[in-house]
């Protein structure tokens, strides 16, 4: 793995941020777990890297996803989800975070155009308000598919036990 672009602390993202605003590079920020990519995660990522230059994702940790998905979850361990995701040509950079929400990454980012999948209102992201101070976008893209991890977990246990 790329670990020039697999971000951990905040201080290196405030350095990356500070020089990809200099460039005057058009940031845009998503965030998820990705824990078992699929399509609907790869053309949810491109489609978000279509609205900027650089693609900033900010990745649940492994403590985090237990906390939302549940004691079983992830099945791929952070390092593993970063690798996957800093492989696909459409993301630039990986920032982990360990707290419930990426509120706090958004507001070190401040990115320019902030997207999330089409089962979020863009009312509901989190961060929004903060992107829309600063007449930054936020953008609510649509799901391709219906594909998700769970949908792909269940269809394993439904098909091996």
């Amino acid at each position: 793995m790329d670990t020039s672009r697999y971000i951990t602390d905040k201080r290196r993202l405030r350095h990356l941020v500070t020089r990809l605003k200099y460039e005057k590079k058009r940031i845009v920020f998503t965030n998820g777990c990705f824990d078992i990519m699929h399509t609907g995660h790869t053309s949810y990522l491109e489609t978000a890297k279509s609205m900027g230059d650089i693609l900033i994702v900010g990745l649940n940790s492994d403590a985090s996803v237990r906390v939302i998905k549940g004691s079983k979850r992830p099945i791929n361990d952070e390092i593993t989800r970063a690798s996957i995701l800093l492989s696909l040509r459409a993301v630039d950079y990986v920032c982990l975070f360990n707290e419930p929400t990426p509120l706090e990454i958004i507001k070190t980012v401040k990115p320019d155009v902030l997207v999330k999948g089409g089962d979020w209102d863009t009312k509901d992201i989190v961060g929004g308000d903060f992107v829309e101070s600063y007449h930054g976008s936020v953008v609510s893209v649509p799901i391709v598919n219906r594909i998700s991890t769970t949908k792909i977990i269940e269809k394993i246990l439904k098909a091996y036990s």
